[in-house]
């Protein structure tokens, strides 16, 4: 009995300790989770929870959101996730999306995940319109899109029609000119298809870098009330606010959150970062030369097949050369000996002609010979004789014409036994001759400016130096030069798009926001944001955080 209370006392205590939990759902640009959180969880216990998972270290970025009626919230990160206004039926959603965006995408984002996830957001902000983007850069941004999809543009793979499922440009877009989906894909491919080579990391960075120049890109956009208030004479200096307070802490926690971000932009790389950026450079390393190696390994597949192709054809050649010789032979043979039999009959009938010829003449002297009694038998004789002259005289060319009909058969066997004899000769050579030649492919060198590397079975070791570090920084630098060329060459290409879809456009649906950037073009104003933001980093470190310290 003292058992079994006991028993029920530790079963007791053991309920009480555990503790209570509720079911949170997160969702990515790409990807659904849940988790059970306990009830007095943060909300920053929840968010590196959630970092943890993803495999997320560049945090920074990002936050949770939820909604509140028709206004958006970010989780704050110490307080508790359930004294937040959310919903208390399970489960509790959250997105966890970019919350603060990068100036340069290229030098600011360093894991990969993290640039997947600014890729996607970025593509549905586009495609929502919630960032405005002129339809020629529209079409560039979808072609990097598909690359980052697709891979490799492959004609016998990706045929007309493959994009006919994707959402790729805005409707915006497609509304405002007269042109059919195929129209869009042909010039959408057009420009995938320039894009070979490109890993999927590699396209969603050129996305990036394309997209950080929109007009929109990074911008939040809130319905305020301006009341103009001048603080201070000598500066102009203007306060607004909401007319929902909620909004107005949402403003204000993201102008903090956007200031923190540009000091520490101004600020030395942490340890950590630091760390990030040396891994990141050595993947990215790892990855040119594994990509090296596969196109080396696929150039070499591809001579091979090439290789075994042309030895394949000209096996097939060679095995109708042959086929053809022996009928060839097969023909000379059968005539050869049809020839053959044709003189054999020929010379015997010659024979039997000159028989008979011989005959005619003994006759014929005969007759000469014998004395004619009478007149009659005289007449009778002389045309007897007439006509066995006549005879012989036919027998004769009759020879002469079969005499010479045996020659010409001969020749004829002659030249058949020469023409099986050639036939033959080039039977045994076709039959002689070797089908493959050897081959030892050797593999080409890698490049000087590589890191060098060991290949052992299966398993790569690499051996990263300074000088490595330097050259590839060096490599860096130069790639940063190539793009600023490219740049020229890029937007060359969008006015030709843009001249060339212009014809089309339709201009009673044109929006305010097409209507402001064509003035903005006309004026000059679409890199202004770009302008700023070089102009603030021309600036000293000093004027800087002296100008955001004052805000």
């Amino acid at each position: 009995m003292a058992g079994a209370i006991a028993s029920r006392m530790s079963f007791s205590s053991l309920k009480r300790k555990q503790p209570k939990t509720f079911t949170v759902r997160i969702v990515t640009m790409d990807a659904e989770m849940e988790f059970n959180c306990e009830m007095k969880w943060k909300g920053k216990d929840l968010f590196d929870l959630v970092c943890r998972t993803l495999g997320l270290r560049e945090t920074w970025f990002f936050g949770l959101q939820y909604t509140i009626k028709d206004t958006v919230a970010w989780l704050k990160m110490d307080k508790k996730v359930l004294d937040h206004d959310v919903s208390k039926e399970e489960p509790v959603t959250f997105h966890f999306l970019a919350k603060f965006y990068p100036e340069n995408a290229e030098e600011e984002l360093v894991q990969e995940i993290t640039q997947h996830l600014f890729f996607l957001q970025v593509k549905k902000q586009i495609l929502d319109e919630k960032i405005y983007c002129p339809p020629e850069a529209s079409v560039l941004l979808a072609s990097y899109a598909v690359q980052a999809k697709y891979g490799d543009y492959d004609p016998s793979v990706h045929k007309r029609g493959f994009l006919a499922q994707e959402e790729l440009l805005p409707k915006r877009v497609i509304n405002l000119y007269q042109m059919t989906p195929e129209m869009w894909e042909e010039r959408i491919t057009a420009w995938y298809a320039e894009h070979r080579g490109r890993a999927r990391d590699e396209a969603e960075m050129e996305y990036l870098k394309i997209a950080q120049d929109l007009e929109m890109y990074g911008v939040n956009y809130f319905a305020i009330r301006f009341t103009i208030k001048p603080l201070d004479k000598k500066i102009d200096v203007f306060k607004f606010n909401s007319s929902k307070l909620r909004v107005n802490k949402l403003i204000l926690q993201l102008c903090i959150g956007n200031h923190d971000l540009f000091m520490r932009r101004r600020k030395a790389d942490s340890l950590e970062v630091q760390q990030m950026k040396a891994q990141a450079r050595e993947e990215k390393a790892r990855k040119q030369m594994e990509r090296q190696r596969l196109a080396r390994e696929k150039q070499m597949r591809e001579e091979a097949e090439r290789t075994r192709d042309e030895l394949e054809r000209r096996l097939l050649q060679m095995k109708e050369e042959a086929t053809m010789a022996n009928e060839a032979l097969m023909r000379s043979e059968e005539t050869a000996d049809l020839l053959a039999e044709k003189a054999q009959i020929t010379e015997e009938e010659a024979k039997l002609l000159a028989q008979k010829a011989a005959e005619a003449e003994q006759e014929m002297q005969r007759i000469k010979a014998t004395a004619i009694r009478t007149e009659e038998e005289k007449r009778l004789m002389e045309q007897k004789v007439l006509e066995a002259e006549v005879l012989a005289l036919k027998m004769a060319e009759e020879s002469e014409r079969r005499a010479k009909e045996a020659d010409q058969l001969k020749q004829d066997l002659q030249e058949a036994r020469e023409a099986e004899r050639r036939a033959k000769q080039k039977l045994l050579e076709i039959t002689t001759k070797p089908t493959y030649p050897p081959m030892n492919p050797i593999p080409a060198p890698l490049p000087p400016d590589i890191p060098s590397f060991n290949l052992i079975g299966d398993s790569l070791s690499f051996d990263f130096k300074d000088t490595d570090m330097k050259r590839l920084s060096m490599e860096i630098e130069k790639e940063k030069v190539e793009y600023m060329e490219k740049s020229k060459h890029l937007q060359e290409q969008l006015n030709e798009l843009k001249t060339e879809i212009e014809a089309l456009k339709l201009k009673e649906r044109e929006t305010a926001l097409d209507i402001l950037h064509s003035e903005n073009s006309d004026r000059g104003g679409t890199s202004s944001k770009h302008n700023t933001i070089k102009k603030l980093t021309l600036q000293s470190a000093k004027s800087r955080v002296a100008f955001f310290e004052e805000l």
